[in-house]
């Protein structure tokens, strides 16, 4: 996956919004104003994603390019680093779980508003 694979996912899925809250290069997916993905422009691709906290140890102990979501909460946040040795069908469906995270916490007239994946 790319950067430009991994912007046109995060943006196909309902209701998502693309910005740049922190700084010039810091690309911050959200949903209804709350955030699931974010990944810098600068440097080494690199993506962090919302995670259940007992999938996101397992994620760091099963994968070497999985860690503590840098500049996150470690518990529930991890960063992967993209060099290639997870498939993209595997990355999406951990933006999806991200995703999915955030949404299942909206009030319910929202989630119906966005409807089910």
């Amino acid at each position: 996956m790319n950067i430009e694979d991994f912007r046109e996912y995060c943006l196909s899925l309902k209701g998502v919004m693309e910005s740049f809250p922190f700084d010039d290069t810091t690309l911050v997916f959200k949903v209804r104003g709350r955030m699931f993905a974010l990944t810098d422009l600068d440097g080494p691709f690199s993506i962090n994603l919302k995670c259940d906290p007992d999938r996101a140890v397992s994620f760091r102990e099963r994968y070497p390019c999985v860690h503590p979501g840098y500049h996150m909460n470690k518990k529930h946040w991890n960063t992967i680093m993209i060099d290639g040795s997870i498939s993209d069908q595997e990355l999406r469906e951990w933006i999806l779980h991200s995703y999915r995270l955030v949404t299942d916490n909206l009030p319910k007239k929202i989630r119906e508003e966005l409807g089910s994946l």
